[in-house]
């Protein structure tokens, strides 16, 4: 009896190592994400300021160029970490990616040029667009099955709880140009993890005996003909959000700036928290719902509902206040319930030999499109005369692609994941 009790309890401890593993990884995953919308502004204004005067051409040139090389690092990092960690364990390759973007998020302190704000973010996000995958799959495979929507919910919450963490720290600590870098050395801190990783979170027994009995080749897998329509489902229900994320909500906090005149730093720090806490919310609710509706219906009315938030506040708001706030909150809600909602579906879409893999390439490939806005995004703000809001309300319209997508998707509400 003694021995039973004792294998329940090393089987709870497993699981909860796992999850606050994951969890903590990625909520400093999310507050280095949360970083750079609160110090771009400032930090290309103090590389660029001549005379007194600061081009918002020159602002928004940079911050879409700095942005598309996030997002393809970061897609890039979905695949290797992913791999790496189908291939050498969820742990080890998590441990690495945590230490990558921490490492390289605290070089930006020694930026003195935009390009090198555009190469360490471009390296740190090798690491951040790893660990969402490797984290994922490790808690999704140690809980049992009826606890998916709840995990889910507090994974896809870690990251907004990152970007609140963030936004506190500048709340209290303005973010100018003169005063941008000390953020970036916090970004520095999560390295430690990476050492309570390995000592203390064991290997997902699941990947151990998926790659005993059969050797993986995640690459060839999640591209043959077994599963390739499946690859192609998870790229474009998860990139359908992420260009919407990426395009134009992460430009929010420069809007709330611009309507600020830039005199008042703590808009920025004050919308991003706004917009985190709505998304916290988002997350948790969005996989129980997903429970009750089934995958499709919930990811359908998502869509419409982040469409229907970011209509009001970019054609509807017009000066930064009350409702602006509210709007805000709103919008984190709808359009990163997404991210409560993908924990929970992209697992039951791939096997256990190849799902680090599979998620990592799924989740990030949308990046690889977003990045492609972002560059261009000078262009379009141009076409929309420098307004945030005129280019926001254009490019949510893909909201509408993926309210239709979603059907033609595979409903996997009440099934196992794939071994």
């Amino acid at each position: 009896m003694s021995s039973a009790f004792s294998l329940q309890d090393s089987g709870r401890r497993r699981q909860w190592m796992t999850l606050w593993a994951a969890f903590l990884g990625w909520m400093f995953d999310g507050m280095e994400m949360g970083i750079f919308p609160l110090v771009a502004r400032p930090a290309l204004q103090e590389m660029q300021v001549v005379a007194g005067i600061v081009d918002e051409a020159f602002v928004q040139r940079w911050m879409g160029i700095v942005t598309a090389t996030f997002l393809l690092g970061a897609a890039a990092g979905g695949l290797v970490f992913g791999w790496l960690g189908d291939r050498i364990g969820r742990v080890r390759a998590m441990s690495w990616s945590i230490l990558s973007y921490s490492l390289f998020t605290g070089l930006c302190y020694l930026a003195t040029e935009p390009w090198h704000l555009a190469v360490m973010r471009f390296l740190a996000a090798l690491g951040m667009g790893g660990e969402w995958a490797l984290g994922v799959a490790l808690v999704m495979e140690t809980w049992p099955e009826a606890k998916r929507p709840l995990m889910a919910g507090l994974i896809g919450a870690a990251a907004n709880l990152g970007y609140c963490l963030i936004a506190l720290i500048a709340i209290q600590f303005p973010i100018t140009p003169t005063s941008w870098r000390w953020v970036m050395m916090v970004g520095a801190a999560p390295a430690a993890l990476t050492f309570l990783i390995r000592l203390f979170v064991p290997e997902s027994e699941k990947w151990r005996e998926s790659v005993r009995t059969r050797a993986a080749h995640p690459l060839r897998e999640i591209f043959a003909a077994s599963l390739i329509s499946r690859t192609l489902v998870g790229i474009g229900v998860a990139s359908i959000p992420l260009i919407a994320t990426w395009g134009i909500v992460q430009w929010i906090p420069l809007w709330a700036d611009q309507l600020s005149g830039g005199q008042a730093p703590a808009v920025k720090a004050y919308t991003q928290l706004a917009q985190s806490f709505g998304a916290v919310v988002g997350c948790l609710i969005a996989p129980m719902l997903g429970n009750l509706l089934g995958r499709r219906a919930l990811y359908c009315v998502l869509c419409l509902c982040s469409l229907a938030a970011c209509s009001v506040l970019f054609r509807g708001v017009h000066a930064y206040g009350s409702m602006f706030v509210t709007m805000v909150f709103c919008v984190g809600l709808t359009t990163a319930s997404f991210y409560g909602w993908l924990p929970l579906y992209l697992p039951e879409l791939f096997p256990t030999r190849v799902r680090a893999t599979g998620q990592g390439l799924s989740f990030n490939f949308g990046r690889i499109l977003a990045a492609l806005g972002a560059w261009q995004m000078p262009a379009l703000m141009a076409f929309f005369d420098k307004s945030y809001p005129k280019a926001g309300a254009t490019m949510v319209l893909i909201y509408l692609l993926g309210a239709t997508f979603i059907w033609f998707a595979p409903e996997t509400r009440n099934r196992s994941l794939p071994e």
